[in-house]
């Protein structure tokens, strides 16, 4: 499938060269409009599998943050996943209840818990990540390291110029 746009550039330029801005931004335009519909594609596809785990997509962002980073309190999980503080703390209830996570008391913030990831959510979070692992094995176009420490670096990079938008507005 060809999408409009991709692979279009101007010929004259090495492939290796930084683009103008204007063309720049073409570009990246090009890949804000693959990213929304392979994030939509891509939640819908982790919902199927809530049914069988019984984790929301916002409680598993959770889990694999706690599971990678350590304890946290809401406000870090909120800032670090671009979302908001009272979407988190929804999350975070949820997972309490379930027992996936527990609230410790934090010495540098008396109003602010600490969250941590239980032995049950450690196990749940491995299966999701498992079944999420053998799902994208099945990505093809024989892409290489180099393409996809590419594309890391560019979603990076266009996620930075965004850092000083409020989620929580």
């Amino acid at each position: 499938m060809h999408h409009v746009g991709v692979n279009d550039t101007d010929p004259s330029l090495p492939a290796d060269a930084p683009l103008p801005p204007d063309e720049l931004g073409q570009r990246l335009t090009e890949v804000f409009d693959l990213v929304g519909p392979l994030y939509r594609r891509a939640l819908r596809k982790v919902e199927q599998g809530e049914a069988v785990e019984g984790a929301s997509v916002g409680v598993r962002g959770v889990l694999d943050l706690l599971r990678r980073k350590g304890e946290l309190t809401v406000p870090q999980l909120s800032r670090t996943q671009a979302l908001s503080r009272q979407f988190v703390q929804r999350m975070v209830n949820d997972a309490v209840a379930h027992g996936w996570v527990e609230t410790l008391p934090n010495p540098a913030h008396q109003r602010s818990s600490l969250i941590r990831i239980t032995d049950e959510g450690r196990a749940l979070i491995a299966t999701v990540l498992d079944r999420e692992h053998t799902l994208n094995r099945e990505v093809g176009g024989d892409l290489t390291d180099a393409e996809v420490r590419g594309c890391i670096r560019v979603l990076t990079e266009m996620l930075r110029t965004f850092d000083h938008v409020d989620v929580d507005d």
